[in-house]
């Protein structure tokens, strides 16, 4: 980028203009730091983003293990990427203001998929909640497919306890891009609904998501009655 006018480096054009003047390109450009022989670090920026799709939401979605094996994306560069990535995620998923509540589906989504829509492996999310069925806290009780060995209810309902949840609700995403539960999801979702009743913990749903598509399996009729 030495060949760039001063003013024109991504680095130099943020600290004088500010942030919000660079192209997306130019932004992965100072997050990557540096390029590779005969490669700018704004051309690597471009050829990221190309080769994602042309979006940051395609590059936010690739394996470390994928990012690590294009040219001149070395171990720091990716670790460095994918930091951005779980800032921005974060940021995101902060709540302001009161407490939200989640009374169906639909609040349980907008709560949980700002926190699972752009991760690579499946987590399995606790939502606790008060007696008013306010969040009280989140905790992630298992990464990885789930099984009925990770999904634990003493994993589960351990955080509940310590937090003295009147309820909790679940929620874990799918990164195939599919929301449709597995015989497996349908399985543990059923246990840890018995293992609440016996805690005095009411399971209010679970939600599966992809992106940003659910599905409820007590809307489904899966480990509850329909209605109920």
């Amino acid at each position: 980028m030495r060949d760039l006018p001063p003013d024109e480096r991504p680095r130099e054009k943020l600290m004088r203009h500010g942030a919000e003047v660079l192209s997306t390109s130019e932004l992965l450009a100072v997050v990557l730091g540096s390029g590779t022989e005969g490669q700018s670090a704004l051309e690597l920026a471009r050829r990221l983003l190309e080769e994602a799709g042309g979006t940051l939401y395609g590059l936010a979605s690739l394996p470390a293990g994928d990012l690590v094996r294009w040219r001149g994306m070395g171990p720091a560069k990716v670790a460095r990427l994918r930091a951005t990535v779980e800032l921005a995620r974060r940021m995101w998923a902060e709540q302001r203001g009161p407490r939200p509540v989640v009374r169906n589906a639909g609040d349980l989504a907008a709560v949980v998929i700002p926190k699972l829509r752009y991760l690579d492996r499946e987590h399995l999310l606790v939502v606790m909640l008060d007696a008013s069925n306010r969040v009280v806290g989140m905790e992630t009780v298992s990464v990885g497919d789930l099984t009925s060995s990770i999904a634990h209810p003493r994993e589960v309902f351990k955080p509940c306890i310590r937090r003295n949840a009147a309820a909790v609700a679940l929620a874990h995403n799918h990164p195939s891009g599919d929301p449709v539960p597995s015989e497996d999801d349908l399985a543990i979702t059923e246990r840890l609904i018995a293992a609440g009743r016996l805690l005095g913990i009411e399971v209010l749903d679970h939600v599966i998501l992809s992106d940003d598509r659910y599905i409820s399996l007590r809307q489904a009729g899966f480990g509850w009655e329909k209605g109920e």
